[in-house]
């Protein structure tokens, strides 16, 4: 039987960090749910084991019965039916599937019928389910919001909207508008408290909501009168009763992801509840779910570059040209090769921020129930910290990796792969969308370039610097370390000359220069813990260099006075 986790001994691996004994013992508060929960862990060993065992649960879903839908999935699509939206049969299957192995909700506390996981296995749910269908993970991922709800909602609202989660209530985040993109404080739907019924009421309209038909709906609305800006924004939670008070107006046809209702909404009177304190919802808790989603879009990235990898590698083992399997040509295994190191590096990074989130979001909640100490106040500081500048940099490189490798694995196929015979086909219509929702790849610059001037990247790496002991890796460490001075040079250069215009023309340089030294840390990392990651790094640092230089070159020859003539060119 196929199964997306057992089969993928790369996840096993990154589920072993020596962190996890730290995670789980923050997670777990020293397993004081043992008393209260028969299914609750005894110990960091039993609660090792359930994770093993439900990503092997979901594992087997994700090779049994998503990824045989898929196909399916993506051509049948949603159905728009009286202001409704009605699921592909397939998508129907895969959530009654995930709903009966109780897999849902399973990052929420037991209290509320989750399983109080952490982030890393959460996330690693999150790679298995897109790597079986990338469209139907926006589904499962958007369980998200009830992690919003567990930690800036009132506990009345906890209690009657979380235990839903498990039982398989879906979940959307509304907060584009048809004239607020990425530009949030431009949202206008209108929140009035009405007296009479002692609630909120929505009006307006919402435009590309994932999953928009859902039963449980996390609202960006305006309820300060006279305001324009993000200061005047609160956040609410609502039902979606499927009565007339939120519509379907119509759902998107996109190019891939399709069995994604991607919807927009009316909304009419709808009743809704604050989340939180006024005028915050965006400044505070669109922010963190933000934060959250980027994560999730993150691990959709890299369970679909695994897809196309191992599609890519498949098919090159099997087709014949000249004689010979294509495997054995370089122009096609030098391919392959850079897939897999592109597709390594990005998990090792998908991982670390994982576990940076995991740490922050523990202290959050033990802060709720009592005073951090000092040097929990220093590493909650610390990790939050990590967590704000890694998450940008992620879902740069995880969601232009995945383009990338949907990209490659079309070329290997060559002709055959332009067919909507073979899965690489959707791959990449579905790869299109990753590197634009969420925060586009410029806006995830925008958010890291402060990582870059403030030297947290820096300092990070030099961190890093430091762990690396194994003398094998000496060589490998010694490129890096003439990276890190090219990559001090270049940030200099930039910021020396005082001018934003000029730094924001090479953000995104310096941003891709400091997170290649990351990725090559990190796998550098990987190959102390197991020789056999070693390879890898070899191969992606011997590539990072290249892609380095070509980035300090430009910058160096590109001066601010040049800005006037190269923008002339589209004048």
């Amino acid at each position: 039987m196929a199964n997306f986790y057992n089969d993928n001994k790369d996840l096993q691996f990154h589920l072993t960090h020596p962190l996890m004994k730290k995670i789980v013992e923050l997670k777990e508060r020293n397993f004081e749910d043992k008393d209260k929960f028969d299914y609750a862990p005894i110990d960091f060993d039993d609660t090792m084991d359930s994770y093993r065992k439900t990503l092997e649960i979901i594992g087997e879903i994700c090779g049994e019965i998503i990824a045989p839908n898929a196909e399916d999935v993506d051509h049948e699509g949603p159905q728009h039916e009286n202001n409704r939206v009605i699921y592909a049969e397939g998508t129907q299957q895969n959530h009654e599937a995930l709903q009966k192995a109780g897999v849902y909700g399973i990052s929420l506390p037991r209290e509320y019928g989750g399983l109080n996981f952490a982030m890393v296995p959460y996330v690693m749910a999150g790679e298995l389910v897109s790597r079986a269908d990338a469209g139907f993970a926006n589904i499962w991922g958007l369980q998200d919001c009830a992690e919003t709800i567990h930690e800036f909602a009132s506990k009345e609202i906890q209690d009657e909207y979380l235990p839903r989660i498990p039982k398989g209530d879906t979940c959307s985040m509304d907060l584009t508008e048809p004239d607020a993109g990425s530009d949030l404080q431009s949202v206008q739907l209108k929140a009035t408290f009405d007296e009479n019924q002692n609630c909120w009421l929505l009006n307006g309209v919402k435009r590309f909501i994932t999953n928009g038909d859902a039963h449980i709906k996390l609202v960006l609305a305006r309820s300060e009168d006279g305001t324009k800006d993000g200061r005047g924004l609160s956040y609410f939670v609502c039902n979606n009763n499927h009565d007339d008070k939120i519509l379907v107006r119509r759902i998107e046809n996109k190019l891939g992801i399709k069995g994604s209702p991607t919807c927009e909404l009316v909304f009419r009177n709808a009743p809704a509840k604050l989340v939180g304190e006024r005028k915050l919802g965006l400044i505070k808790y669109v922010m963190s779910l933000m934060n959250g989603a980027r994560l999730g879009v993150a691990a959709q990235s890299i369970g679909l570059s695994e897809a196309a990898y191992r599609e890519a590698l498949e098919y090159a083992g099997k087709r014949a040209q000249f004689g010979k399997e294509i495997i054995n040509f370089p122009a096609v295994y030098e391919l392959l090769v850079t897939m897999k190191a592109r597709l390594q590096a990005a998990r090792s990074l998908l991982y670390e921020t994982s576990r940076f989130v995991d740490i922050y979001k523990a202290y959050n909640l033990i802060s709720n129930e009592r005073k951090l100490t000092a040097e929990e106040r220093t590493e909650h500081k610390e990790y939050q910290r990590l967590s704000d500048i890694y998450t940008p940099i992620l879902k740069l490189f995880a969601s232009e990796y995945a383009n990338q490798l949907a990209y490659d694995a079309i070329q290997i196929h060559g002709g055959s792969g332009f067919m909507k015979d073979y899965l690489v086909e959707r791959l990449y219509r579905d790869a299109r969308i990753l590197n634009i929702y969420e925060g586009t790849s410029q806006l995830q610059v925008v958010a890291a370039i402060r990582g870059v001037t403030t030297g947290a990247y820096l300092n990070k790496i030099r961190q890093y610097e430091a762990d690396i002991t194994a003398t094998e890796f000496a060589g490998m460490k010694d490129h890096l370390l003439a990276l890190t001075a090219d990559y001090e040079k270049a940030v200099a250069l930039v910021t020396d000359a005082k001018n934003q215009e000029y730094l924001d023309f090479h953000a995104r340089r310096l941003v891709e220069m400091a997170g290649h030294i990351i990725m090559s840390y990190l796998l550098l990392f990987d190959a102390q813990r197991d020789s056999e990651y070693s390879n890898v790094a070899e191969v992606y640092i011997q590539r990072v260099i290249a892609w380095n230089e070509e980035r300090f070159n430009y910058i160096k020859s590109f001066k601010p006075e040049d800005i006037e003539n190269f923008k002339s060119i589209i004048a």
